[in-house]
């Protein structure tokens, strides 16, 4: 497992998503108050980016912009179709007041993530 220092908590609007590269993955990190998650940014149903959709602070969701499928930002789960896969999850934490995120040495991600 490594830890990517990303960017400060305070860079991110409550309520939003971000696409970073971590270890070569793109990822969209989504805060929600002041909780942070991170999720393979790519939907699993329109290989489109999931950072550029709408984050749902009250659900802890997700919206592709594509097609509307919505995904779980704790589980990666989709809620919502058309998509049916699930997408990675990554661990996410604020250490510091810098965002943080965990990934598994080649591995596509892990157990929910948040803090």
């Amino acid at each position: 497992m490594t830890a990517y220092e990303l960017f400060p908590l305070a860079d991110l609007e409550p309520g939003s998503a971000r696409r970073v590269e971590v270890d070569g993955r793109p990822v969209a990190v989504i805060r929600i108050d002041d909780d942070v998650y991170a999720i393979g940014d790519t939907c699993s149903h329109a290989e489109v980016s999931l950072s550029e959709g709408w984050v749902d602070a009250e659900d802890c969701t997700i919206e592709c912009v594509a097609h509307g499928a919505t995904f779980d930002v704790a589980t990666g789960e989709p809620v919502t179709l058309p998509a049916t896969r699930p997408v990675p999850v990554y661990e996410a934490v604020v250490v510091a007041g810098t965002v943080v995120v965990t990934v598994a040495e080649g591995g596509e991600g892990g157990e929910g993530a948040g803090s």
